[in-house]
């Protein structure tokens, strides 16, 4: 079987409505309960913007010993899951409500940003575990993937929600115009 055609498998699988719930609310139950109950003492770096080497090295000392060592173990762990989840919803969603079946391949746009948010995860990790021995060019390269992770967020939320959006519309006029 070729990997476009088990590609095609997954998001078939991804975009089934009880999918689609059970990948929201575990993506819901991550960002709400479980990420904010990690005791880093800090702020998880994935969260911010970007950051510099500074910020690194304090938020780093904020954590202390044991909050680097959790959070040295959910990014590999936790986080890990997380991208599955939340790329699962999304593909799925964007699978399901895109609007031909020529446009599938806009599904592609959160497993891409899952893989680069589990390379960034891989940046942390390495940093929280060679702490004190970072270098600022390590925290450079770690920034810019949480940068671009960030922008390939809103890009594909956005496009989740708005052919959402437009797939509820087409339903409310088919609806509509059949009564």
């Amino acid at each position: 079987m070729s990997g476009g055609k088990k590609l095609k498998q997954y998001l078939s699988y991804a975009s089934k409505t009880w999918v689609l719930i059970v990948s929201f609310a575990l993506t819901f139950i991550l960002i709400v309960f479980a990420f904010p109950a990690l005791p880093i003492n800090g702020e998880l770096l994935d969260l911010k913007p970007g950051y510099t080497f500074q910020e690194v090295v304090a938020e780093m000392e904020i954590y202390g010993e044991s909050g680097r060592a959790v959070y040295a173990w959910a990014s590999p762990t936790l986080d890990t899951f997380f991208p599955i989840v939340y790329v699962t919803f999304f593909a799925g969603l964007i699978y399901r409500c895109r609007p031909t079946e020529s446009l599938w391949w806009l599904a592609l746009l959160p497993i891409v940003a899952g893989l680069w948010d589990l390379a960034e995860n891989a940046q942390i990790t390495t940093m929280l575990l060679q702490y004190p021995d970072i270098s600022s060019t390590q925290v450079d390269t770690a920034s810019f993937f949480t940068i671009v992770k960030g922008y390939m967020g809103m890009i594909y939320q956005s496009l989740g929600v708005l052919l959402l959006l437009v797939s509820l519309i087409r339903a409310g006029i088919g609806k509509f115009r059949s009564s």
